[in-house]
C-alpha cells in the first residue's frame, strides 16, 4: 500500500501547516481561551486568502474542485496545531448546496466561496436515541419545521446552516438562516472555546427549494465522518508527539520517564492506535475520491477515530502526572479537542449499532455469497452513507 501524497496534495498540506503555525503557537491558543471571540478570526481570514475554505466546492461554483484527500490532508494539519476554525464545516455545507440545492444557494452561494459569509452544519441528531429532534413537514408549498438543532458550531456568526430533519420519516437536509425571524438561539461556547448555539424552530417556514435533493445525505455524511476523523488524527499525532517530547526530557528517580517500560509501552499502544486510524482513513477517502461505495469504512473510521480519542488521550494525561491537569500547561487542549470530536455525530455507540445492524441484516454478506461487503446496505437502515 502506497500511503504517500501527490505533489499537489503535498502542497496543500504544508501550506495548512505553515499558516497553522504562524497562528497556533501556544500563546495564541491561550489567548483564544481568553476571551471571547467564537473562533480564530484572523486565522480564517488567511485560510480564506489561500483558498482552504473552498477545496472541495465545485469549480462551477469558484471553488478549487478538489477531492477528500487534499481536504483531509489539510484537516490533518489542522488538528494537529488546534486551529480554530470551521474548514470542514463551512466548505462541506457549501459544496452539498451547491450540489443538491443550487436554487436555495444561488444568492448565498457566491458569498460563501469568497468567504465573506459562513457555513455550518450540524448531523447529531441523526444518533439521536428518539429520533431527529428536528421535524419537518410540507404545508401550503413550503416546509414547516420544529424542534431543535442542538450546539450548533458558528450558527450565530453563519449566514447558512446544513441541517437534518425528518422528512416523511427519512431524514433529510435543509438549507436554513440561522438569522432569519422565527429561529431562536441559544449561544453557548464548548469546551474547546468554539461558538455554538442551539437552533430552535416553533412552526418556522422555510422555502421548499431550501430541501436538498435526497442522495445530498448520503453524499455528506461519509465526508462529515472523514473530516472528524482527520482532525482527530491530527490532534492524536499533535498530543502523542508533545508526549514523547515530555517523557524524553521529565526525570524520576534519575532517570527520564520514557525508558521506563511501563510508560514505553503506553507510547507504543498510543502510536498503533493513531497508525490504525490513518490506514483506514486513507482507504475511506481513496473510495470517496473513487465514487465507490464507503458505508463500512466511514462507519469503522468514526469507531477508530472515537477510539484513538480516548486512547491517546487519557494516556498522554497520564503520564504527564500533575502536568496533565494543569490548565495552563498544553497538553489539555488536545483532549479537549479529542473529547469533542470523539462524541461528534453520535460517538462509536452510534457507528457500532449501524454496523451491526449492516452485518445482521443483509445475510448476502460473507465469503460464502462471495459478495463485496462494502456494496450491501441493509434493508432497514435509514440510508447508505
Amino acid at each position: 500500500m502506497d500511503f504517500q501524497l501527490n505533489e499537489d496534495q503535498q502542497a496543500f498540506a504544508e501550506s495548512a501547516r505553515a499558516l497553522f503555525a504562524d497562528y497556533c503557537t501556544d500563546a495564541a491558543l491561550r489567548a483564544h481561551d481568553a476571551g471571547t471571540a467564537p473562533f480564530m478570526q484572523a486565522l480564517w481570514a488567511q485560510c480564506v486568502a489561500t483558498g482552504l475554505h473552498a477545496i472541495v466546492v465545485d469549480e462551477a461554483a469558484d471553488g478549487l474542485g478538489q477531492g477528500a484527500t487534499e481536504l483531509m490532508a489539510v484537516l490533518e494539519a489542522q488538528g494537529r496545531a488546534l486551529a480554530l476554525v470551521p474548514l470542514a464545516e463551512h466548505q462541506l455545507a457549501a459544496a452539498a448546496v451547491a450540489r443538491f440545492a443550487p436554487v436555495a444557494a444561488a444568492d448565498a452561494l457566491p458569498r460563501l466561496v469568497s468567504g465573506e459569509a459562513l457555513a455550518t452544519l450540524s448531523l447529531d441528531g441523526l444518533a439521536a436515541a428518539r429520533g431527529l429532534p428536528l421535524q419537518a413537514r410540507r404545508e401550503g408549498g413550503a416546509l414547516r419545521l420544529d424542534g431543535v438543532a442542538a450546539a450548533v458550531p458558528l450558527a450565530a456568526q453563519s449566514a447558512l446552516a446544513l441541517l437534518a430533519v425528518s422528512l416523511d420519516g427519512r431524514p433529510r437536509l435543509v438549507a436554513v438562516d440561522p438569522q432569519a425571524a422565527g429561529v431562536g438561539r441559544v449561544e453557548g461556547r464548548s469546551q474547546r472555546h468554539l461558538a455554538v448555539a442551539d437552533l430552535r424552530f416553533d412552526g418556522t417556514r422555510v422555502a421548499d427549494a431550501a430541501l436538498l435533493a435526497p442522495g445530498a445525505l448520503d453524499w455528506l455524511e461519509p465526508r462529515a465522518v472523514a473530516a472528524v476523523a482527520a482532525l482527530q488524527l491530527g490532534v492524536s499525532t499533535g498530543q502523542l508527539a508533545r508526549t514523547v517530547e515530555y517523557v524524553s526530557q521529565r526525570k524520576q528517580f534519575g532517570r527520564v520517564i520514557g525508558s521506563f517500560q511501563l510508560v514505553a509501552g503506553q507510547m507504543a499502544d498510543a502510536q498503533i492506535a493513531v497508525e490504525a486510524l490513518r490506514s483506514a482513513l486513507a482507504q475511506l477517502v481513496y473510495r470517496l475520491d473513487a465514487g465507490l461505495g464507503a458505508l463500512p469504512q466511514a462507519l469503522s473510521v468514526k469507531v477508530l477515530a472515537a477510539q484513538a480519542a480516548h486512547l491517546v488521550g487519557h494516556k498522554a494525561q497520564h503520564v504527564h502526572g500533575g502536568m496533565g491537569v494543569d490548565v495552563t500547561y498544553p497538553i489539555h487542549r488536545f483532549l479537549y479537542w479529542s473529547r469533542a470530536l470523539a462524541f461528534s455525530l453520535g460517538g462509536a455507540e452510534a457507528a457500532l449499532q449501524r454496523m451491526g445492524d449492516w452485518l445482521a441484516d443483509d445475510d448476502r454478506l460473507g465469503w460464502k455469497y462471495d459478495l463485496p461487503e462494502d456494496l450491501g446496505t441493509p434493508p432497514g437502515d435509514r440510508h447508505a452513507v
